[in-house]
């Protein structure tokens, strides 16, 4: 690991944080905040983005992986949102939301990675 390495995380996350704040901000304008359309949108793209990094590893640098995969998707993408908008949609008491989005989530969160997979096995 170098300066330089940890300097490419920093940068990747300097735009991931803001990006999955704006993308919230915006479905909340859009949409509005009955369903979690932002942090779903954010977690299921990171999901695509870093499976296409995993099956493009071998033509990609480690610098790539360290901006892209650890920085921006790790900051864009949260997993500790997505569990409180969980709680906080059954709060709610609205049975169906709260099991809708969980699996929903989970189920397009996968296989986005694998199509991410595939198409960056593609490009390798």
């Amino acid at each position: 690991m170098s300066v330089w390495t940890v300097l490419l995380v920093a940068a990747g996350a300097a735009v991931g944080a803001p990006l999955r704040y704006l993308i919230d901000i915006t479905t909340k304008v859009r949409l509005g905040d009955a369903f979690p359309w932002g942090t779903f949108a954010v977690n299921v793209a990171g999901s695509f983005v870093l499976g296409a990094l995993a099956g493009a590893a071998t033509a990609l640098p480690i610098e790539v992986h360290a901006a892209i995969g650890t920085g921006l998707c790790g900051t864009a993408t949260t997993y500790s949102t997505f569990s409180y908008e969980v709680v906080a949609l059954a709060e709610r008491r609205i049975a169906v939301t709260p099991v809708t989005y969980l699996l929903v989530s989970v189920v397009s969160g996968v296989l986005a990675a694998a199509l991410g997979w595939a198409a960056g096995d593609l490009v390798a």
